[in-house]
């Protein structure tokens, strides 16, 4: 009698099913273990979840319309109560309510940063990557290229690229995705220069896979984790940046409302309505912060080194 040898085997796929949903779980209790007993990766967590909530949500929870000018009510203090409701961090020249104005430009902030943020890191990984697998003459003209473009004074490459573009919300992007991808091309060309000697890279070599499949295939995702801890710190930086340049007159222009315009409106008022000024710098702080702090506990968790103690 013929007995169907597929059936033997089919008690393998559920099984293999639990084993993935087991280690979704053991990473994911490891994640929160490892969150819990960090309060700067906790603090970090919690704002950035919270910023990322108010960017999201912002017309939903802002308790004004951001763009609603009332002159009556210009320059009112915080906890200015009206007819309106209560301003809780006051009011600008125009009467319009800051409280709502920052979670305005929380959304453009955070799509600045992200933006720019996933397009210099990608830039800057493939980067990176390239120079430092292949090495050689290569590797040096590239690197040389790298070295040229931090020698160029920031602001002058603001104004050029400024000059060229025009101001506004794309110029922003572009300029902090073309600056800051020179980060992520040194940090991973570093990393990729102690992955490619390991001796899984050499047991590739020696079973005939091909050079760009070693790189994508076993190199790549080695150093994947540095770009990501690198990234979640850049995105503030990025953020920081954005508001410099808006302060200056080089970034965002109004009516788009970013904390760096806000911060530009309130500079000549700051010794008579210091509101203005206050509280867009202390959320643009909070949120580098942040973001910050989620790096450093982002590189404790993915480290290797350091997976073995929790």
């Amino acid at each position: 009698m013929n007995v169907p040898v597929t059936n033997a085997l089919k008690p393998a796929a559920p099984v293999q099913l639990e084993n993935k949903r087991s280690s979704l779980r053991y990473r994911a209790g490891r994640i929160y273990k490892s969150l819990r007993r960090s309060p700067a990766g906790l603090t970090g967590f919690i704002i950035v979840l919270l910023v990322t909530l108010l960017a999201v949500l912002g017309p939903v929870v802002s308790p004004h319309n951001p763009e609603e000018a009332n002159l009556r009510a210009r320059f009112m203090e915080p906890g200015f109560t009206n007819d309106s409701g209560t301003y809780l961090m006051g009011t600008d020249q125009l009467g319009r309510d800051i409280f709502s104005r920052i979670i305005a430009g929380s959304s453009v902030s955070v799509l600045i940063g992200v933006i720019s943020s996933i397009i210099a890191g990608t830039v800057g990984v493939l980067y990176g990557l390239i120079a430092g697998f292949v090495g050689g003459w290569l590797d040096s003209l590239l690197m040389r290229l790298v070295d040229a473009l931090l020698g160029i004074p920031f602001i002058i490459l603001v104004v050029s690229i400024s000059g060229i573009v025009g101001a506004g919300l794309t110029t922003v992007i572009l300029i902090l995705g073309l600056t800051g991808w020179v980060t992520y091309a040194r940090v991973i060309r570093g990393e990729v220069l102690k992955t490619r000697g390991l001796d899984y890279v050499t047991a590739a070599y020696a079973l005939g896979q091909r050079p760009y499949m070693i790189m994508f295939r076993h190199i790549l995702p080695n150093v994947i984790s540095t770009a990501i801890v690198l990234a979640a710190t850049q995105v503030g930086v990025t953020i920081l940046a954005e508001s410099s340049l808006s302060f200056l007159g080089l970034g965002v222009k109004p009516p788009t409302i970013t904390w760096g315009v806000m911060l530009a409106d309130g500079r000549q008022y700051i010794t008579s309505a210091w509101w203005m000024t206050t509280w867009p710098g202390i959320a643009t702080t909070i949120t580098v912060l942040g973001a910050v702090f989620l790096g450093d506990w982002l590189r404790d968790v993915l480290d290797p080194k350091t997976r073995g103690r929790d």
